[in-house]
């Protein structure tokens, strides 16, 4: 059987397609007409004006927010594989949960939700801990941390999922510089374990230290490809154009009256 245009791409080592994606927030587009590629082993990041439709994407990506229109395609392997880190993690952090225990939730799909967790899984999250500069934090509870100490945290369990695709939003947003450096210097590592790492950021001068390449959104796309062409002036000052010309009480878009379900197959 012939491979579809989609499956000749993810054979050749693309993670995932977007092909003339919208998605909608109350039926206004947050993402409107965006078509390209992340690469299987790239790092990547999002960036644009607030509101821009950033965190919408990444929310789009780990199925978390329905397709409006168009076509989003993640290669299976890689979607049975992913983790996502949210801007502002939901967790309440004053429940009395030890940094170990919160860690170890990592390893769910090897345990069950309420399986006993493995031998390896206990070692693996005590070397997950010291690679962020935690050790010796395993029993302190998640409300004795700083925020900077819970990220590093939050880190260390995605180094648990052993994911292959990682989506991360925001996260080095309220934390320290120094904070910022190690777990840079995490992500920095999975790029070269060949893990493909989607990352909202708003940070230019790290995005042009760290990601070779750079997705700049403003609803629509303004460019997207190597860091040094994208962040050029003429395509900040485009998106800052386009941004200033955003009505949030335009009609709403009716471009797409179906909604399309999120193909991860």
């Amino acid at each position: 059987m012939k491979a579809t245009p989609v499956q000749a791409l993810v054979d050749g080592g693309v993670a995932v397609v977007v092909e003339d994606l919208t998605v909608s927030r109350q039926r206004h587009p947050a993402v409107h007409h965006l078509s390209g590629r992340f690469e299987q082993g790239s790092l990547t990041a999002v960036v644009g004006p607030n509101g821009a439709g950033k965190s919408s994407l990444l929310q789009a990506l780990a199925g978390e927010l329905p397709v409006a229109g168009g076509r989003l395609h993640v290669d299976p392997a890689l979607r049975r594989r992913m983790a996502y880190l949210p801007q502002g993690s939901a967790v309440d952090r004053s429940l009395p949960l030890t940094v170990r225990d919160f860690v170890l939730w990592g390893d769910w799909r090897s345990s069950g939700a309420f399986g006993r967790v493995r031998a390896a899984a206990q070692a693996a999250g005590g070397e997950a801990l010291a690679a962020v500069g935690l050790e010796g934090f395993e029993r302190r509870t998640l409300a004795e941390l700083s925020v900077g100490q819970f990220q590093r945290v939050l880190f260390a369990r995605l180094m648990l999922q052993d994911a292959s695709l990682i989506l991360l939003d925001e996260p080095f947003a309220a934390i320290d510089e120094r904070t910022s450096h190690d777990l840079l210097a995490l992500v920095q590592r999975w790029h070269g374990e060949r893990r493909t790492v989607i990352a909202v950021l708003h940070d230019l001068e790290q995005v042009r230290r760290v990601f070779p390449r750079t997705l700049l959104l403003a609803r629509e796309p303004v460019a997207w490809g190597p860091t040094a062409q994208v962040l050029d002036a003429e395509h900040l000052s485009r998106a800052r154009g386009m941004a200033e010309r955003w009505d949030d009480a335009a009609p709403e878009c009716h471009r797409h009256e179906l909604p399309v379900a999120y193909r991860g197959s």
